[in-house]
């Protein structure tokens, strides 16, 4: 992936983002409107904590339940047929996706936490002794950490953090001299979303592997901004969330290597999971359905089909190169403002800008900034170990995506000028 963004940014593919802007409906609504006074025009920062859905997502999940919903898996009239089938082809499509070797090796979770909480319960559980340790990194969001900390109270596991440079990168070296013959599972951000830091994920995964130890990675940031291959990372678990890849809420992807899946005993009972059910005892499906308890989201899927047809149409490296382009535009509006200071510069990083400015609490911050329309994140990004790695209580995150603009930029950078202005700082 950090090849893949350098790359791209000479590739001089176009992008028409006024056209992208048009397929999201909210894009074109202001904010703050009162009477007798026009509202701002919106300028959504905000896509690392939940983007925004084009009308190709909306369009397929309402088609969806105006005309083929049903239950999937359990019946055998038209629609249930109709419903598995679109249910599975989402499946498919998500495996093609990553380039998965075959769609039994995809998971529907509620979320990426679950999946991550699946590997923990699951895996972890199962596989990890008292004093085994579980390799995470600094720059981990809560959902990579906090299901490790109660495995460690469980079991007695042992959890060992990498640590990050000055410029947010990932430490290869001291990765490399935590791993020893207890480690038994490293699991990393594949980019942060504080930082933008894309990590090393080959190196990071060939290192484990030489001495045995599986490698799961958190790609909920990763495969919005570029093409992840999971195959050529070698990963043995990519776990990402639905609703920041453009699609809906209450979905997210767990890829496991179908060899260590089949190990994994299932992580919640009920319906569907199971082979055969009596009160003498429980046979369970092989993976993928070992995993998926109950109802899944359904239409959900569909959206998720949807909003990967939509970016593919666009083309990945185009917008791995307009998105580029912003955070070079952006970071040096930012950086010509007194005061300013951004966390993250490593190289090859993608489109997120985590910065504070002297004299001004993130929250006041991002108060003021929203009354000019601009929307970004203020607080600590459910990442406090690495806002307490920096010495800061909270900063302010702008992240891009493929629908923004430099005018937008220009927004940010002006509106972080004018709060300046009215505290005084």
């Amino acid at each position: 992936m950090p090849d893949m963004i350098t790359t791209a940014t000479t590739m001089g593919t176009a992008f028409d983002v006024e056209a992208v802007r048009a397929d999201f409906p909210i894009l074109a609504r202001s904010v703050h409107a009162v009477k007798g006074r026009p509202g701002k025009p919106l300028v959504f920062l905000d896509s690392a904590a939940s983007a925004q859905k084009p009308r190709a997502v909306i369009d397929a999940m309402s088609r969806f339940m105006e005309e083929e919903y049903a239950n999937v898996h359990r019946g055998v009239h038209y629609l249930s047929q109709r419903a598995t089938d679109r249910f599975e082809e989402a499946r498919r499509k998500v495996a093609r996706f990553l380039n998965a070797p075959g769609d039994q090796c995809i998971v529907f979770t509620r979320n990426a936490t679950e999946a991550f909480n699946l590997i923990a319960s699951s895996y972890g559980r199962t596989f990890l002794e008292r004093g085994d340790e579980v390799v995470v990194s600094v720059m981990e969001h809560h959902a990579n950490i906090v299901p490790w900390q109660l495995l460690q109270a469980a079991k007695g596991i042992v959890i060992r953090v990498v640590p990050v440079g000055e410029d947010g990168s990932f430490d290869l070296d001291a990765y490399a001299g935590l791993l020893n013959d207890r480690t038994k599972l490293v699991s990393i951000t594949h980019c942060s979303n504080v930082l933008g830091t894309v990590t090393p994920a080959k190196e990071i995964a060939r290192l484990a592997h030489e001495r045995g130890i599986p490698v799961a990675f958190d790609g909920s940031q990763a495969v919005v901004h570029g093409p992840v291959d999971v195959q050529d990372i070698d990963a043995d678990f990519y776990a990402f969330t639905a609703h920041k890849l453009y699609g809906p809420t209450g979905l997210g992807v767990l890829y496991g290597k179908r060899e260590i899946l089949k190990r994994m005993p299932p992580y919640q009972g009920g319906g569907e999971m199971i082979q055969t059910v009596s009160f003498e005892g429980t046979t369970f499906k092989e993976p993928p359905m070992r995993f998926e308890a109950g109802t899944p989201p359904i239409t959900e899927t569909v959206g998720l089909s949807a909003a990967i047809d939509y970016v593919e149409a666009l083309g990945r490296e185009a917008i791995a190169a307009h998105e580029h382009d912003l955070l070079a535009y952006a970071t040096e509006r930012l950086q010509a403002i007194d005061g300013v200071r951004i966390y993250g510069t490593a190289p090859g990083k993608g489109p997120i800008l985590s910065f504070t400015v002297d004299g001004l609490h993130p929250h006041d911050l991002g108060t003021i900034v929203d009354q000019y329309g601009v929307a970004v994140r203020v607080g600590r990004h459910c990442a406090e170990p690495l806002m307490d790695r920096f010495g800061v209580g909270a900063t302010a995150r702008a992240s891009f995506a493929l629908y923004n603009t430099r005018a937008e930029a220009d927004a940010l950078a002006e509106s972080v000028i004018a709060a300046k202005e009215f505290f005084g700082a």
